[in-house]
């Protein structure tokens, strides 16, 4: 199988010779970090089965947020970790499209924009989810940041994970909302675009940006993804999901890579060969800049309001202790062969000085 780390390791030093000097460290570290990952470079560990007696290696991973192969195993821990945030209402996925004639400004001013983007969409929407006609209360939103369209193309948006209702005002009562309604998205959507275009006049690309921009429709949508249990998983891979799988490569040769993707109107499988540069050049558009939060908690859900989750707790009757279900195995290595826990027998030191 093909993976992305085959494709930097082949390429990589080709485009990096070409290109070096207009890369942000960023895109250098990434393509390093994934060249390295999980091989003798970054060192690992011997682990010896007592059972049956077999000896596996174990290199370190890279931990790369761009990187295919760390990412499933962070969305694993982390939906773990978010267990003891579930509440027992439905939940919905807002998603938050910034339209293409601002895509250009933001790909050359990305954190700026990101940020805005995440500002704006989500003001609007407590805003909007305030008004007795909705929620009329306040709402807590878990959101994370794609750059992405299934081809590799640049397309920034924001999902946010949702709950089905809201905490009054004084504290005193749950406000539930529809089973399959949270807000109005016609109006969310009028209400996202002059936020953004207030916060975005307050900065130095205001200029920048046609005027027409502002007459068009900006695209929101929202969908009801079933109880928190199934909503954290929906979202799960989404909070760690990069640009590309490894299991959507589907060969390299001839200079050039072709990959799956799921067409976005039909669902069918569709067929994409770039040249490697190509390749390489659009998967690095998704680098984000370094120490970007992509993750963002807002409403009862931010580090600074999690009194206000324990007593929507209280109010719902959900004395849930996840702390208790969390399998604290969760690092434990397993024998392939016989399915024991294994111990380490060696340690490898990283082989620094070494090409994977």
């Amino acid at each position: 199988m093909v993976e992305l780390a085959d494709v930097f390791r082949r390429h990589g030093p080709a485009y990096r010779q070409k290109y070096e000097a207009r890369m942000l460290p960023s895109h250098l570290q990434s393509m390093r970090a994934i060249e390295q990952c999980r091989t003798e470079v970054l060192g690992g560990q011997v682990y010896y089965c007592e059972h049956c007696e077999e000896f596996q290696y174990s290199y370190h991973s890279c931990r790369n947020r761009h990187c295919p192969k760390c990412q499933w195993d962070a969305g694993e821990q982390w939906l773990k970790r978010q267990q003891k945030m579930l509440l027992p209402v439905p939940y919905f996925m807002l998603t938050f499209t910034l339209p293409d004639e601002l895509r250009m400004v933001t790909r050359s001013h990305q954190k700026c924009l990101y940020n805005l983007l995440f500002r704006a969409s989500a003001a609007a929407t407590q805003e909007l989810a305030r008004d007795p006609r909705f929620v009329g209360g306040k709402i807590g939103m878990v959101g994370v940041l794609h750059t992405w369209a299934r081809d590799l193309s640049y397309h920034p948006h924001v999902h946010y994970l949702v709950p089905g209702g809201g905490l009054s005002k004084g504290q005193e009562s749950w406000l539930p909302s529809r089973e399959d309604f949270l807000v109005h998205v016609k109006p969310l959507s009028l209400l996202f675009r002059a936020k953004f275009r207030d916060m975005l006049r307050e900065t130095e690309l205001f200029d920048q940006i046609s005027t027409t921009v502002w007459k068009q429709n900006w695209v929101v949508h929202c969908k009801s993804v079933g109880d928190g249990c199934a909503a954290l998983k929906y979202l799960a891979p989404y909070i760690f999901r990069v640009a590309i799988s490894n299991n959507r490569i589907l060969k390299m040769e001839d200079g050039r890579v072709t990959f799956r993707y799921k067409d976005r109107e039909s669902g069918e499988d569709q067929y994409r060969t770039l040249a490697a540069e190509e390749f390489i050049r659009r998967f690095l558009q998704h680098v984000l800049p370094k120490g970007f939060v992509k993750v963002r908690y807002y409403g009862f859900f931010s580090s600074g309001n999690r009194p206000q989750l324990r007593r929507i707790r209280q109010l719902l009757s959900a004395n849930l202790n996840w702390e208790e279900t969390v399998d604290l195995k969760e690092d434990a290595h397993y024998c392939p062969s016989c399915g024991q826990v294994m111990v380490i027998k060696q340690l490898l030191p990283p082989a620094r000085n070494r090409s994977p």
